[in-house]
């Protein structure tokens, strides 16, 4: 536009002035900057492109294969033209990646009357997520370089990757399925209506555990202890609020909390009991753009920033699963997982309020956390005293051990207070090791 206004500011000079060959110089780069303009319009819009991928979804170390093809339907040769099929930058920058992209997804090319481009490239998948693949961004103008079109083509593709499901030690579900109830050793599913026994008073044990005549009689607290029950599921609470991640290698954190809570539902579902999540979260699906494709944009900048997903959500509500006993009740729960992203919306003690009700009271909570305030213990003691079975597990792999005659770190005075038992997952073997000598037939 400023090469066409100067132009038209020199001839007009020129015809004032009465500079023939001014105004005949003039008349020329006029008529080389509209014929610029109309072919390199010409060219973009006679581009069409499709699109294929090998899969829809994919497991953690999984790749698949892309493949779009670029055609010139019009009349006139496209004299240059550059081709980026785009990728999510976050993914592709964070440290460590999340995918890896093998083979050229960039190329500069011309095309002739009819003529068709292909490209061809490999993703890998590092991590669980929803990824946007796609949509092709196209480069063109004329051969002096003074007008240039960009377009966006195709619709993109997007990619489900399942998080990693670690497999619980203490039982072998393909041999010992059950068939009537399981009987239960775990803490986390006593019956509290079935007293089998007393034991020597532990600290953080609540006072409605005590047994009283029985301190009264010995003279030391004793607590009452519960036979455990058969498995009536669980309903998961996975605290995925950005400010319990601000530590260094949130990530890492991250993936291991969701990879917990895919373990749990697995096994559960396994035994054919009810299991159902809930998280605070947001999902990935929800900053889906849905209209945009086939745009003409004037800058690279504002092509590249239309071409993505949204980076905000307004999404406030929890994302829940209720807790059912279906055949589809874990593919739904996984494809939940691989697509919840931290939020800075609802805080965990928050989510706990806003289910409050929801909460079927003949399953354990079972709360998946990476940091725990005061705030949060509250929470999760309310639900306890409400008459819920709650336990947490802690996804604290970066602090170091706390021996038994040691002081307990704060989180766990607090948990322990609120009647909460605790359970620490440092890292995937710990997660392994989460139910064994536990559980048994």
């Amino acid at each position: 536009m400023r090469w066409l206004m100067g132009a038209l500011a020199l001839l007009i000079a020129g015809i004032v002035l009465q500079l023939g060959l001014l105004v005949y110089a003039m008349y020329v780069l006029l008529g080389v900057l509209l014929l610029s303009r109309y072919l390199s319009r010409q060219w973009v819009e006679k581009l069409s492109a499709t699109r294929h991928c090998s899969a829809d979804s994919a497991q953690i170390g999984e790749s698949i294969e892309v493949s779009v093809t670029v055609r010139n339907d019009g009349k006139l040769p496209v004299p240059w033209l550059l081709l980026e099929d785009s990728l999510p930058l976050a993914a592709l920058t964070q440290n460590p990646p999340r995918i890896r992209a093998k083979g050229p997804r960039l190329s500069i090319t011309r095309l002739s009357p009819g003529g068709e481009k292909r490209l061809r490239y490999e993703i890998s998948f590092l991590m669980r997520g929803y990824y946007q693949i796609g949509p092709l961004l196209l480069e063109s103008g004329d051969l002096f370089g003074l007008h240039r079109r960009y377009r966006v083509v195709t619709e993109p593709h997007f990619v489900l990757v399942y998080p990693k499901v670690v497999p619980l030690e203490g039982y072998d579900l393909t041999s010992r399925r059950p068939i009537g109830d399981v009987r239960l050793t775990h803490r986390l599913f006593e019956d509290p209506t079935r007293i089998n026994g007393v034991r020597p008073y532990q600290d953080g044990d609540p006072l409605n555990r005590i047994h009283w005549r029985a301190t009264a009689r010995i003279g030391q607290l004793q607590s009452k202890s519960y036979e455990p029950s058969c498995v009536a599921g669980i309903t998961i609470l996975l605290d995925f609020h950005r400010g319990s991640f601000h530590a260094p290698g949130e990530h890492y954190r991250a993936e291991l909390a969701i990879t917990t809570v895919a373990s749990l539902a697995n096994t559960v579902h396994q035994l054919s009991q009810p299991v159902g999540f809930v998280t605070n979260g947001r999902d990935a699906a929800d900053r889906i753009r849905e209209e945009g494709w086939g745009q003409e944009f004037l800058t690279r900048y504002a092509a590249r920033t239309n071409v993505g997903m949204g980076e905000r959500s307004d999404r406030l509500q929890p994302l829940m699963i209720e807790t059912r006993r279906r055949p589809d009740q874990l593919i739904r729960i996984l494809e939940t997982l691989a697509r919840v992203e931290l939020t800075d919306g609802l805080t965990f003690s928050q989510l706990v309020v806003e289910i409050d009700g929801r909460l079927p009271r003949n399953t354990t909570a079972v709360a998946v956390l990476t940091e725990v305030s005061e705030e949060t213990a509250v929470a999760l003691g309310n639900l306890h005293r409400r008459g819920y079975a709650v336990t947490a597990l802690l996804v604290v792999f970066d602090e170091a051990e706390t021996p038994d005659w040691a002081q307990r770190p704060d989180w766990a005075s607090w948990l322990l207070a609120a009647g909460v038992d605790v359970r620490r997952v440092d890292n995937e073997t710990t997660l392994a090791r989460l139910c064994a000598e536990h559980l048994m037939r």
